[in-house]
């Protein structure tokens, strides 16, 4: 059964509320959501609480998230 291809429209307000509604809804395991989640806040406030909307799409080579040598 593909998932892939369902939509689903997160009711809550919050960002890290539709993130968990998301991850539900798709069925990730609740290890995956607390590891996605920890990634989110971590991208957050390494970019001093800025709303992820605002931010673009460019992740920073010195992002913890990043992946890359430091």
């Amino acid at each position: 059964m593909d998932v892939s291809n369902k939509k689903y429209v997160p009711k809550a307000a919050r960002l890290m509320d539709q993130v968990r509604e998301v991850l539900r809804f798709h069925h990730y395991a609740y290890n995956t959501e607390k590891s996605y989640v920890s990634w989110i806040l971590q991208y957050i406030h390494f970019n001093n609480k800025r709303y992820p909307r605002d931010m673009g799409k460019h992740i920073s080579p010195r992002c913890p998230l990043h992946g890359g040598k430091r």
